[in-house]
């Protein structure tokens, strides 16, 4: 399974140049990262959160522009023991066209101990359930 995010470019997105400023993808990835969480069924709950990021990455391959729409593909590609790779491939809406590709590490974090964690049972699960072969 494929978690799909859409977002449209904002003006203050872009740069000089007229394109997708390169920061802006990783809010992009982060707003689906979030959207990814929820669909497996964890709060935005700060209180509760046991999740931290310990790589994050943005290959940029065409030019993005504003007011273009653009769909976030999100997917797990690796589950370890104590963390999880999910990647997310930034597509336009209208032609298909692949424009960037993230990747993120994330850990299983406890932030009372400040150490990291196995991966419970059931998030395990759920990670299995977007897992795609690459």
């Amino acid at each position: 399974m494929i978690l799909e995010t859409e977002v449209t470019v904002r003006f203050c997105e872009t740069d000089a140049l007229g394109h997708i400023n390169n920061t802006s993808y990783f809010i992009y990835l982060e707003e689906s990262r979030i959207k990814f969480f929820e669909a497996l069924g964890y709060s935005m709950d700060t209180n509760e959160w046991n999740f931290i990021i310990a790589s994050t990455k943005c290959d940029f391959v065409n030019q993005g522009y504003f007011n273009q729409i653009l769909m976030i593909k999100t997917f797990v590609t690796k589950i370890g023991t104590k963390s999880f790779e999910i990647n997310h491939d930034i597509v336009c809406s209208q032609t298909g066209q692949l424009i960037a590709k993230g990747n993120a590490i994330i850990v299983f974090f406890d932030f009372v101990e400040q150490k990291s964690k196995p991966i419970p049972d059931l998030l395990y699960e759920g990670l299995k359930s977007y897992m795609v072969h690459s």
